[in-house]
């Protein structure tokens, strides 16, 4: 005669507790710590199982069966058995009759306590989407059934590929050095024009009106600006490269000359801040301007220039091409070009606290060093617009600096736009752990695990605390972890 079951499966569904535990046969048996793990060819099973509440009938069995399932597919797993007391012995004789091994794990009626489960299956791609549940069945003596449930325990499988895809790996930024003077200088290309022969600046003759304005509008952004302080003025005039190279020479200082006593009476800055030089015969410049011309005999002139060394001699080949009519056209049409002076401005800029960077770098960034650019940057919420954009700014005033190319790299990189990264990071120093780090944000966005984790243990092992951060999130992702 059976006994009327008071104590067994009133509700059994299951429960997410804060804990992250799920209780079974009015919580009197708790499965917590509950993990599907998969890596490489394995699927690992875990959890921990309380029994310690749990009461079972002296002849009755309770069967546990954990189950994956995707509703097609069904892989049970190894069977749990929970024997009252006189069933267990007579299930003991049975094995002992029998001599077989238990197949199932057999829970001893006298140590229902705390116990760790685990399961190591082949792992098929269906399991991705799988769930686990727990086939629970109380049988009676003579194995009859008197009640059977199935309840979800987590549908959470933890693949590889899930894993890795959930990574954000962290890139490293540089801190510039501070720049304790910031030297900066404004320059002007001027083509002032001189009759023939003649070193004194008349403003209204050809174009010199508009070059002096452009000069004078320089010298009024500099002087004028109270975070500036001049610290020298160079002239340096240019020959076209045609006539005794001495007789250029003198000419071309005395043009240069007169530029600057011209700027000494007009503007407010001291006689003594000027420096004049004779910049040469302006060969370069025929180059580029023979390069963009559409003369027919350009190539032959280019090939003279580019295979004499002497330069005298380069003349008369010049000279001698066509007859000399080509060469005549060039002093009409390209040489007046060549006589230019530059003017270039020296100054110095003061420092700025990060409130005024915020404005200067809309305003101005080229008065920013690359450390106040940083220390800007780092002002805005890492990631945000106004950060990426200040990163930019930094890189396109300064686009041969290995530290601003790096920072862009690692913006570019925090926007997975590998193309651009590489770009930033080919010009970045490659030594530095920073750089390393980044090699392997780019590895790992680009599905190289293996270049990525070398790259990591490079840069973790110089101390670098982003790559540390990223090898052990890597590591957790490849190492096989049961939630014991």
């Amino acid at each position: 005669m059976k006994r009327k079951l008071i104590y067994l499966f009133i509700a059994l569904a299951a429960t997410l507790l804060p804990a992250h535990a799920q209780k079974f046969l009015n919580d009197a048996l708790t499965l917590s710590n509950v993990s599907l793990w998969q890596q490489g060819n394995s699927l690992y099973v875990g959890m921990t199982v309380d029994m310690k509440n749990l009461t079972v009938g002296s002849t009755r069995s309770l069967s546990l069966i954990p189950l994956l399932t995707d509703g097609q597919h069904n892989v049970p797993l190894q069977e749990i058995i929970v024997n009252g007391k006189r069933r267990e012995k007579a299930y003991i004789r049975s094995l002992a009759m029998t001599k077989q091994e238990p197949t199932a794990i057999i829970v001893p009626y006298n140590k229902r306590e705390t116990f760790n489960y685990t399961q190591v299956i082949p792992y098929k791609p269906w399991m991705a989407n799988a769930s686990l549940q727990l086939v629970e069945n109380l049988c009676g003596c003579g194995n009859y059934q008197e009640m059977n449930a199935q309840e979800l325990i987590t549908n959470d499988v933890s693949t590889e590929a899930k894993r890795l895809s959930a990574m954000s790996p962290i890139v490293a930024y540089i801190q510039p050095t501070v720049e304790v003077v910031k030297n900066r200088s404004e320059k002007y290309e001027a083509h002032l024009d001189f009759p023939v022969n003649k070193s004194v600046i008349l403003t209204d003759f050809m174009n010199n009106h508009a070059e002096l304005v452009n000069i004078h509008s320089m010298f009024d952004k500099v002087q004028n600006d109270k975070n500036l302080t001049v610290q020298n003025i160079s002239i340096e005039g240019f020959a076209s490269p045609e006539g005794p190279l001495a007789f250029n020479e003198q000419l071309s200082k005395k043009r240069a000359e007169a530029l600057k006593d011209y700027l000494v009476k007009n503007e407010k800055a001291s006689s003594k801040l000027y420096k004049v030089t004779f910049g040469g015969e302006n060969w370069d410049g025929l180059v580029k301007a023979l390069e963009s011309s559409s003369m027919k005999d350009k190539d032959t002139f280019l090939k003279i220039i580019r295979n004499t060394t002497d330069d005298a001699k380069r003349k008369q080949e010049i000279m001698r091409v066509g007859g000399g009519v080509p060469y005549r056209t060039m002093l009409k049409e390209i040489y007046p070009g060549l006589r230019k002076v530059n003017c270039k401005i020296d100054y110095t800029v003061v420092n700025f606290d990060v409130e005024q960077g915020r404005v200067i770098i809309m305003e101005n960034p080229k008065y920013l060093s690359l450390n106040e650019m940083y220390q800007v940057a780092n002002s805005y919420p890492k990631g945000s617009k106004d950060f990426i954009n200040v990163f930019d700014i930094a890189v396109r005033m300064y686009p041969a600096d290995a530290v601003a190319n790096l920072n862009a790299g690692a913006v570019a990189l925090s926007q997975k736009d590998l193309d651009r990264a590489v770009k930033y990071m080919e010009k970045a120093d490659h030594t530095t752990a920073e750089f390393m780090n980044n090699t392997g944000v780019y590895n790992f966005l680009n599905g190289d695990i293996n270049r990525a984790m070398a790259a990591f243990e490079q840069a973790a092992k110089l101390g670098n605390e982003a790559a540390q951060a990223n090898l052990k999130q890597l590591q957790q992702i490849l190492s096989v972890k049961m939630k014991q």
